[in-house]
């Protein structure tokens, strides 16, 4: 490898190697807390999560345009980074674990409400807490599935073995 080469595979990515990270799973935390707080902070949790995957694909285009210089294609190989990336966060990031963890709180809540005598505030708060013991549990799985969903369509479509990653 060379000293180039290892230089940007050292390199920090902040939005994947850092805090930064942990904004993409802020709508999964506000669909945890939707039984205890008003809707419109649930839909906060969702415009910074989707500021998280929008800025992620903005950097990888254009670290895809520095990489790809001024070489012929350039401009298909940012438009694949930004779509690949994009895409890949939207789903993996915001829609699908966004619909998890809320259906997974509409039926801990539903079933606590059916099964238990607790007082209402005690079942919401239980609810929280399983959607919020939820989260690590489905994040690889949905990363995978969304793996294989694109690596199945939209990849095949661009040809690139380029990955969100």
């Amino acid at each position: 490898m060379d000293p180039a080469e290892e230089k940007n595979s050292k390199a920090v990515d902040i939005y994947r190697d850092t805090w930064v990270r942990f904004l993409g799973y802020a709508n999964e935390v506000g669909e945890s807390f939707r039984a205890l707080v008003p809707v419109s902070l649930v839909w906060g949790s969702y415009a910074v999560a989707t500021a998280y995957v929008t800025a992620d694909a903005v950097d990888k285009g254009k670290k895809a345009a520095v990489a790809h210089g001024d070489n012929p294609g350039k401009t298909t190989r940012v438009a694949v980074a930004v779509v690949d990336t994009f895409v890949w966060q939207a789903l993996a990031s915001v829609m699908i674990p966004g619909f998890t963890i809320n259906r997974v709180c509409a039926a801990s809540l539903y079933l606590l409400g059916r099964t238990t005598k607790w007082p209402l505030p005690v079942r919401k708060w239980t609810t929280t807490a399983i959607g919020l013991s939820t989260i690590p549990f489905i994040i690889t799985p949905i990363d995978r599935s969304v793996d294989f969903l694109l690596d199945s369509s939209l990849r095949k479509v661009y040809g690139s073995g380029e990955k969100h990653k």
